[in-house]
């Protein structure tokens, strides 16, 4: 009876994506870069992610702080958009409630991507990061979301922002486009 009722759990809960495909331009970074996003590890992360990218809320959201040896955000579909004011990229989220943390053993290596949020750990919504580097002070307190499989050299050249806070200035790179595939 126990193996049954798991059955129809997983039969009930909705499938979730094992990719991201993102077209990334700009002054910078040009190319395809595929994230394998890590269900068993953060799955009401990923199937956000994945909402937000089927709908085409990540298309043209620009890579809003970029901090050389750490990391690229992006991923603010509320004023991120390419064309919309750049001050305010970053202070936005989607029109969706707020996540409760999915916090791992996963370390934040080079390559991993990170929910990104505000004080409050249950503050992701959008908002995601790709390490440049080991953040290694990051592990416990954000959740990981995927990896980078593929395109590693494209997350290289996004373009850097400056300052402690890392804000790009100037015509910032942006995700063209970001696509769920199976």
């Amino acid at each position: 009876m126990r193996k049954l009722a798991c059955a129809f759990a997983l039969l009930a809960s909705p499938v979730l994506a094992t990719e991201l495909q993102i077209q990334i331009e700009g002054e910078g970074a040009n190319g395809t870069v595929t994230i394998d996003l890590l269900e068993e590890v953060a799955p009401g992360h990923v199937a956000r992610i994945s909402e937000l990218a089927e709908e085409g809320a990540y298309d043209g959201v620009v890579f809003h702080r970029v901090i050389d040896g750490f990391m690229a955000q992006t991923g603010d579909v509320q004023f991120g958009k390419m064309g919309g004011d750049m001050r305010r990229a970053g202070m936005g989220g989607s029109d969706k409630p707020n996540l409760a943390a999915e916090f791992s053993d996963v370390p934040f290596d080079r390559g991993v991507v990170g929910m990104a949020r505000a004080q409050s750990p249950d503050s992701a919504n959008s908002q995601f990061f790709i390490m440049f580097d080991a953040g290694h002070f990051l592990n416990g307190d954000y959740t990981v979301v995927g990896r980078v499989t593929d395109g590693m050299d494209v997350v290289d050249a996004i373009k850097r922002g400056e300052g402690r806070n890392g804000a790009v200035i100037g015509q910032p790179d942006v995700m063209t486009s970001v696509t769920v595939t199976d």
